[in-house]
């Protein structure tokens, strides 16, 4: 699956999809991840990419031009884009939809909303959809666009090495998970892996991980 990021922070995307998991499903040509600076295609020597509020009020919006600019330079051809806005005011992101991503789309195009948002013409241009990644509101949508790529990603085969890698097709997101030690001191108190999972009884295991799935 290939990835576009339009932004006015390129460098906060791209020091996350170049590390760890993201950067290896790049370079194993499992995912790509494109990286385009909304303010390349501005007009002014200041790069501005956005201006007042029509009707009044505080903050500012980011303009349409340089974002429907940086679109039009993103190659399309062989690809069936869909593009989405993070939006605090979108469609929550679930699981089920970056799952549902994966399979309907081979290219996914994120714009990054920022200050008091997008000007709405570039939803309306785009047919774009606006998600968020929940009830709550941040400085801007470099964050969203990134959990949206690391969660859709993940979904890929191949991206974790395998299948049974993901949490949620093993006992679940949130079962508690120990490792070595089995025991160890911390602050004069000893914390024990429980007896079950050390017991190498798989069904004692299976049933304590059952018991404790959240």
């Amino acid at each position: 699956m290939r990835f576009t990021i339009l932004t006015l922070f390129p460098d906060i995307v791209g020091a996350y999809v170049g590390e760890s998991i993201l950067k290896r499903a790049q370079k194993n040509g499992k995912i790509k991840v494109e990286v385009i600076d909304i303010r390349k295609f501005t007009k002014d020597k200041h790069n501005t990419a956005d201006d007042r509020v029509y009707g009044g009020g505080p903050g500012m919006v980011m303009k349409a031009e340089p974002i429907l600019k940086a679109y039009d330079s993103i190659k399309r051809k062989g690809s069936k884009p869909r593009v989405i806005i993070t939006s605090a005011a979108g469609k929550v992101f679930t699981n089920k939809l970056a799952l549902g991503y994966t399979k309907k789309y081979n290219h996914l195009i994120l714009i990054a909303g920022h200050y008091e948002g997008i000007d709405e013409r570039v939803k309306k241009a785009l047919k774009a959809e606006e998600i968020s990644i929940g009830d709550y509101v941040l400085t801007g949508g470099e964050l969203p666009a990134l959990v949206m790529v690391d969660s859709i990603a993940r979904q890929i085969k191949g991206v974790l090495g395998k299948s049974d890698s993901l949490e949620e097709n093993r006992d679940g997101v949130g079962v508690p998970v120990y490792t070595r030690p089995e025991v160890f001191t911390y602050k004069k108190k000893r914390y024990s892996v429980p007896s079950e999972l050390a017991s190498g009884n798989h069904a004692k295991i299976e049933e304590w991980r059952r018991k404790h799935k959240k």
